[in-house]
C-alpha cells in the first residue's frame, strides 16, 4: 500500500508530444520524444513504445507524464519523465491521456 503522502509527491502533468524520433542507440524498440509541459518548458523523454504506436499517432498527441523523476540515462540519451500508460495481459499498451483537450502542464490530480 502507497500512503496519500507518497502519492501526492508525484508531479502528474499533462503533455503534448511535439517531436518523435526512433532512438536508434537502443537495444529495445524506442523513441525519443520531446513533451511540451507548459511552464515546466520541453522535456526529452525515452519512452519503449516504439513497437506499440507509431510516429504519426504520438505527433501532437496529449499524454500523462510524471515530471518529477530523477532523470535517467537511457542508451545514452537523458530522458526527463515517464509517459503514464497501461497495459493489458495480451501486451496491448494504451497511453493515459485526458478525454478533453486541457492546457499543456496542467496538474493532474
Amino acid at each position: 500500500m502507497v500512503s496519500i503522502n507518497d502519492f501526492l509527491q508525484l508531479d502528474l502533468r499533462i503533455g503534448k508530444i511535439i517531436e518523435v524520433e526512433k532512438h536508434e542507440k537502443a537495444k529495445k524498440p524506442m523513441y525519443k520524444l520531446k513533451v511540451d509541459l507548459g511552464d515546466l518548458g520541453v522535456r526529452q523523454i525515452i519512452a519503449g513504445i516504439a513497437d506499440k504506436y507509431t510516429k504519426e499517432e504520438l505527433l501532437n498527441k496529449f499524454v500523462v507524464v510524471v515530471a518529477n523523476l530523477d532523470p535517467k540515462e537511457i542508451a545514452g540519451e537523458l530522458s526527463n519523465g515517464m509517459l503514464l500508460a497501461a497495459e493489458d495481459e495480451s501486451g496491448t499498451v494504451a497511453l493515459l491521456a485526458p478525454d478533453k483537450e486541457v492546457k499543456v502542464g496542467s496538474l493532474v490530480h
